[in-house]
């Protein structure tokens, strides 16, 4: 039988179903795809707390629905980093990343085109949530490679100590749970 973890999420009530990660630690899945309403509140949320800004950067993929939607409201266009190279890609610049929610180690690239856009402007790291960091200092990484600054980086929850960080703009703190 599937637990649950109940939260307040801008605003709105969400049970998010518990998963193993390890013998001894659960996360709560917090996903996006298809909850247009906590996309919807979460992004005008998280706008309210950001600085000023020129693109919103994201990786691939849970994160993906949340850019677009503070790039609509914000007026701002955005900038998806992408898990592989594409045929439209020129010139590729990559990092290489571990997250706790992927098996096995992989590569973030930025197509030439993506990379002149955001080129000496300052861009807003925006992904769903911020746990070990290692996504995020991938992406930071990646975006001081591209000769872009960091605006800030912001996501809906902070997982685990991530919370603790003065680093990251997040409107929820997510617990993990650990077992005996």
């Amino acid at each position: 039988m599937s637990e649950f973890y109940k939260m307040n999420i801008a605003g709105l009530e969400r049970s998010l179903e518990k998963f193993p990660v390890s013998d001894k630690l659960d996360i709560a899945a917090f996903i996006l795809f298809g909850d247009v309403e906590v996309t919807v509140a979460a992004a005008a949320e998280l706008l309210k707390k950001v600085p000023e800004f020129d693109f919103i950067i994201t990786p691939e993929a849970k994160s993906i629905p949340l850019a677009y939607e503070m790039a609509r409201q914000s007026g701002k266009p955005y900038i998806v980093i992408r898990k592989g190279v594409k045929v439209y890609m020129r010139d590729p610049v990559s990092v290489t990343v571990r997250s706790i929610t992927t098996a096995k180690e992989q590569k973030l690239f930025l197509g030439m085109e993506d990379v002149e856009k955001i080129s000496g402007k300052k861009v807003l790291i925006v992904d769903d949530v911020i746990s070990t960091g290692e996504s995020l200092n991938a992406v930071r990484e990646l975006v001081s490679k591209t000769g872009a600054t960091e605006a800030a980086a912001c996501a809906v929850l902070a997982e685990g100590d991530a919370a603790d960080r003065d680093d990251i703009i997040f409107l929820h703190k997510l617990p993990l749970f650990f077992k005996d």
